[in-house]
């Protein structure tokens, strides 16, 4: 996220990314932040139910701060939506193996990432959920998790 702040930085007056109200601003790097550190689960066995209920919390607190807003920034496509957006791939992968659906779960979350989906930038940033869950497999596979 530090290479999204520079670009925040020295391209603001076009997109900024970055509230400017400094509150707002430690808003969305803590969630940013929140992202990067929560949004992984990677277990099997006991602590695979555990994982996914921990990872559903936390989709769930996501969701909450999403609120009724079209983007975590408000009106606008911001510095969490590119934080949150890039684990949208992940999704597929994490249903298949949790034997769960982020859409039951998080509907509005869904709906969230349909809408940054939209963004031609966004859609042609991400990778296909399926290679994902190809990419997944084997390495789980090697590490001894499926």
């Amino acid at each position: 996220m530090i290479i999204v702040e520079y670009i925040d930085e020295v391209w603001n007056h076009k997109s900024p990314l970055l509230p400017t109200d400094p509150y707002h601003r430690a808003q969305a790097r803590f969630w940013a932040d929140y992202v990067d550190k929560k949004i992984i689960w990677s277990t099997k066995g006991e602590e695979q139910e555990t994982g996914k209920k921990e990872f559903i919390e936390c989709l769930k607190l996501l969701e909450g701060e999403l609120g009724d807003n079209p983007y975590f920034g408000g009106e606008n496509f911001g510095f969490v939506d590119v934080s949150l957006v890039t684990f949208s791939c992940w999704f597929h992968t994490y249903e298949s193996y949790g034997n769960f659906s982020v859409e039951t779960e998080c509907p509005k979350l869904v709906a969230w990432t349909k809408r940054c989906l939209e963004k031609e930038s966004v859609s042609s940033s991400l990778a296909d959920p399926h290679k994902i869950h190809v990419f997944a497999s084997g390495v789980r596979k090697r590490l001894g998790i499926e």
